[in-house]
């Protein structure tokens, strides 16, 4: 089997999580700078089996799309010009910051390491994953 790749897409920093060849466990895999997105999944394509992307869609309370759903729609053709062959489904992606912030509180992280913003979307991404994985 192969993996699937969850991102949570952003303007700075792009969280990134993937499953287990089984398809059974999402696990963070890291965060990258979003400029360097796509020579990064080149890279991580080249050594593993991705069946599917999974990006994250924001969206406000009333359902509508938020303000950063403008800056994926162009990520989005540009993932699939690069990856034609690998399909992409969206998640909405509402609360998975606040659920990241609170994982790590739970966790018992430190307030410092609460913090570091590339952890909070790397959980994010993480969250996005096992929501999708839960609704199989």
């Amino acid at each position: 089997m192969s993996r699937i790749l969850a991102i949570d897409y952003g303007k700075a920093r792009t969280g990134i999580a993937v499953t287990d060849e089984l398809q059974i466990i999402a696990s963070g895999l890291t965060t990258v700078s979003t400029k360097e997105l796509i020579p990064f999944l080149k890279e991580y394509l080249s050594k593993e089996n991705v069946e599917l992307f999974l990006v994250g869609e924001p969206k406000q309370m009333d359902n509508s799309p938020s303000e950063s759903e403008a800056l994926i729609i162009p990520f989005l053709k540009k993932l699939s010009e690069t990856f034609p062959k690998v399909p992409i489904a969206r998640v909405d992606e509402r609360f998975t910051s606040k659920m990241a912030f609170q994982t790590m509180i739970d966790s018992g992280l430190k307030k410092r390491q609460r913090k570091n913003k590339a952890l909070v979307d790397e959980i994010s991404a993480t969250l996005i994953l096992q929501s999708y994985l839960y609704s199989k």
